[in-house]
């Protein structure tokens, strides 16, 4: 069983060491880290944690084509994937429309940009199996990186919805698909592995990670039925930089949207996942009352719990 970590750009440098420090000494395979607009930048921060760490892998989760020329996006990688000694994956998507909206750029034809732009890198990447007539309008011959490339970096793709996510089997090597409920995972299954065959590409190595919010500690809520508009309050509050506030407005019915509770029940919804397929789990913020201490309690427990329970399966 594979697993991975996500955190949020809009963490320190220094907090980020100290998480990706922990997070390779538990024996985390991956560390993603967001790149949100008008926040710290991604690239940046993952060049510094490739010079502070030896084996996990690093990506950035996810870049947009609307903000960054894909062009510039492949130089970013290329580059992190030379300075990490080629441990760097890169996650590319459409971008929120919210955030988008910061720079006054409007979010056109996502599913044609996102296409275009994870084809156009995974050309300029290192990768052969390329549909050139999905190639953007700009592309031609002198379209090639100007330095040697170390190993083909692994282009994932940002996906929340169903279109997006048979698109990332179409392109991609993997998807970052966000569980809004963990049971959901065997229809995302579904919907990737449409792409996949759709494509010809079922027996490629394809990356399906169970992306879900995760928190180790003593409570464990109940899940209920939510609507979009519930979280309206602690979304306006936590924009605004009021966590606190925000905090007041959640619930125990969206705290049910994650796996909480001990690393015993942690462990166990990992396994329902397991269950329903999935072969690598990414755990998302805020992992914990205490980050650290959770991470500590992922490598002890919850991680040679879930590497026992299975080897590593192909997507098919």
């Amino acid at each position: 069983m594979k697993t991975s970590i996500r955190l949020d750009n809009d963490l320190s440098y220094a907090e980020l060491l100290r998480l990706a420090t922990a997070a390779e000494a538990a024996g985390v395979d991956q560390l993603w880290i967001s790149h949100d607009l008008l926040l710290r930048s991604a690239p940046v921060l993952i060049g510094a944690l490739a010079a502070r760490t030896d084996r996990i892998q690093l990506g950035i989760g996810i870049m947009n084509p609307y903000t960054v020329h894909t062009t510039e996006i492949a130089m970013a990688a290329a580059t992190a994937q030379e300075i990490s000694g080629g441990r760097f994956a890169l996650g590319v998507g459409a971008g929120a429309t919210d955030f988008l909206g910061w720079a006054g750029l409007p979010r056109r034809r996502p599913m044609t940009t996102v296409r275009q732009s994870v084809t156009a890198l995974r050309a300029l990447l290192g990768h052969s199996d390329i549909a050139e007539d999905e190639l953007p309008d700009w592309w031609d011959e002198s379209s090639r990186l100007r330095f040697p490339l170390t190993s083909p970096v692994p282009v994932y793709v940002g996906a929340t919805g169903p279109q997006m996510r048979r698109l990332a089997g179409q392109v991609a090597d993997g998807v970052l698909p966000l569980l809004p409920r963990p049971e959901l995972f065997g229809q995302i299954s579904d919907d990737v592995r449409a792409g996949l065959h759709e494509a010809g590409r079922a027996d490629v190595e394809f990356d399906l990670p169970a992306c879900i919010w995760v928190s180790v500690s003593p409570d464990h809520p109940a899940a209920a039925g939510l609507q979009p508009s519930d979280f309206e309050a602690a979304e306006r509050y936590a924009r605004a930089g009021d966590l606190g506030r925000a905090a007041q407005f959640v619930d125990d019915r969206m705290r049910g949207l994650a796996v909480v509770g001990s690393a015993e029940e942690v462990i166990e919804g990992c396994l329902q996942l397991h269950r329903l397929g999935a072969r690598h789990i990414s755990f998302g913020p805020p992992l914990g009352p205490n980050p650290l201490r959770a991470l500590a309690e992922l490598g002890r427990s919850v991680i040679p719990a879930l590497r026992s329970a299975t080897p590593a399966l192909r997507l098919v």
